[in-house]
């Protein structure tokens, strides 16, 4: 119940069937769509997708934020008052007792014992499953008309924009550059205009030499648990001035090599059809400019792909802002990286650009090196991030609770407007504390994670995984139904894509004319999760736990 209650706070997404074993009041009685989040629907084919003219008025609402955390004021006279907006705001000290019931929970013993030991048993209970029903799941599939793996929807939950492409079309591009416009200008240094051509002379390289070797943005075995390593991958020859110039949204171009090569993976994308992304673009909390500059990018390049949505990602580096004087407490980093948001949901008028950007937007991300180590322990009686003027990173729970806690405020001021919500969706588990795995299972709404090994394909990345873990076409279809699911696509997509009643449980929300997943599969993931549920449902109520509730 526990991250239940998160979840609904922030409008993030709750399995209903799991609602009706927990007790929830309204499981039964709502309708099965209650609780999806609001995500814009794509334009219809006739529509601009850039089209600037359907802000919804001014609330000449005010923001102000305390400890950490932006709070919404009627007027002037109710923010002098401290009267805020009628909306759901976090409490620290609730959310800490709730982090150290759960860390409570997993550190006993038998628990621990007994948790390994069902894990076991489901796994063991899968197998048998494949055993019995593989054959009679695969003829099912093949008395399917039309659908196979390869014409599924499906969904590459968690890629980096600047690494959406592969290493063979970033080299092509870079080339490509080169040939057609060396004596362009393409940056400024100390007032000194730099051609494309002096770039490379600068660098004594000559891109005809240059291979997917010498690129070196592949990232391999050396980098496994290397964040430093997997970082510096994005450095095309090692060289910062070429991410710069390429991989970025803000330089002397305004991103137009950047948004040119994304638009060429759109495009990519859209000839296959079934085929669809959700890269990450990166705010800093540098700048409260960072926002609009990233809308007009997104705007002036055109950047938008029906087969593309897109995730915001908050790397975890207030310690070298702090260090550089960027920035001067980790309150001001927050306030960089939300009050722009807030500012566009009450005024979308003199927003219009980042509120058309914020239709494509989906969700958030944090990301950084899980393997930090950090001295300080978070509770309620950590420094408010306004009085942490430190050096010193905040630790990665730290991080999670604010973020949470201003994207509840903020996805409940949008519902009210009737705007489109975000999801939390951040880095978790490579690395680090288990009170990461903790802040994330109350925070996020899911942590669609993987370490990227490759820059290849999504449909190569299937067939990898299918050659490694012996998975069957049914697999790799129910794999694809997820990332779906999961995915910021909208209810209108995900219905037309999976079915009208996706969002039911069980073989009774499965259309396998359009996912191609066996509904013996559905129903076996529907009887055992109910059935762990009714089993842990009964022992709630059991004496033993009766008595220590008291």
């Amino acid at each position: 119940m526990i991250r239940e209650k998160y979840a609904r706070l922030a409008y993030h997404r709750f399995p209903r069937i799991t609602s009706q074993y927990l007790g929830h009041p309204r499981a039964d009685t709502a309708p099965p769509e209650e609780g999806l989040p609001d995500f814009h629907p794509p334009p219809l084919p006739q529509e601009d997708p850039y089209c600037l003219d359907d802000a919804p008025p001014n609330l000449d609402y005010l923001v102000h934020m305390q400890g950490g955390i932006l709070f919404v004021y009627d007027n002037k006279k109710m923010l002098e008052r401290q009267e805020p907006h009628s909306l759901p705001y976090p409490d620290l000290e609730t959310y800490t007792v709730d982090m150290s019931h759960v860390l409570a929970l997993i550190t006993d013993g038998p628990t621990k014992t007994y948790c390994h030991r069902r894990l076991n048993f489901l796994e063991s209970k899968f197998s048998l499953h494949e055993m019995l029903n593989e054959m009679s799941e695969f003829k099912e599939l093949k008395s399917n008309p039309h659908r196979d793996f390869y014409n599924v929807r499906k969904v590459d939950t968690h890629i980096h924009a600047a690494a959406c492409m592969n290493q063979k079309h970033l080299l092509r591009f870079i080339k490509h550059t080169y040939q057609t416009e060396p004596d362009r200008t393409v940056a400024e240094k100390r007032g000194q205009k730099i051609t494309l051509r002096q770039v490379f002379d600068s660098l004594h390289m000559d891109p005809y030499d240059l291979t997917v070797d010498s690129l070196d943005v592949h990232a391999g075995r050396q980098t496994f648990h290397r964040f430093d390593k997997f970082n510096s991958k994005y450095n095309p020859v090692g060289a910062s001035e070429l991410r710069d110039l390429y991989l970025k949204t803000e330089n002397y171009l305004g991103g137009e090599y950047f948004a040119r090569m994304v638009k060429e993976v759109a495009r990519e994308l859209e000839e296959s059809k079934y085929q669809y992304s959700e890269p990450r673009l990166s705010i800093y909390g540098r700048s409260p400019e960072e926002w609009p500059n990233l809308a007009r990018w997104f705007i002036q390049h055109k950047v938008y792909s029906p087969n593309m949505r897109w995730i915001i990602q908050v790397p975890r580096i207030y310690d070298i802002f702090r260090s550089k004087k960027l920035l001067p407490n980790f309150g001001k980093m927050l306030e960089n990286i939300f009050l722009p948001l807030f500012e566009a949901t009450i005024n979308p008028q003199d927003h219009r650009e980042l509120h058309l950007f914020l239709k494509y937007v989906t969700g958030f991300d944090s990301v950084d090196d899980e393997s930090k180590h950090s001295d300080h322990m978070f509770s309620d009686k950590s420094p408010s991030p306004d009085v942490w003027t430190s050096e010193q990173n905040p630790p990665y729970s730290y991080y999670l609770y604010y973020m949470y806690a201003n994207i509840m405020v903020l996805n409940n001021l949008r519902r009210e407007r009737g705007l489109s919500t975000f999801l939390f969706r951040p880095h978790c588990g490579e690395a680090g504390s288990i009170t990461h795995l903790v802040s994330a299972f109350l925070t996020a709404d899911n942590i669609s994670h993987g370490l990227l090994l490759k820059k290849e394909a999504l449909m190569e990345e299937y067939a990898i995984a299918a050659q490694v873990w012996k998975l069957s076409t049914c697999d790799l279809c129910e794999i694809a139904r997820n990332s779906v699911l999961q995915s910021g696509l909208s209810h209108q997509e995900k219905q037309k894509f999976l079915g009208q009643n996706y969002y039911k449980e069980g073989p009774e929300g499965n259309d396998i004319r359009k996912t191609n997943v066996a509904q013996i599969r559905m129903a076996f993931r529907y009887e055992t999760l109910c059935n762990e549920l009714s089993f842990l449902s009964d022992a709630m109520k059991s004496e033993e736990i009766t008595a220590l509730t008291k």
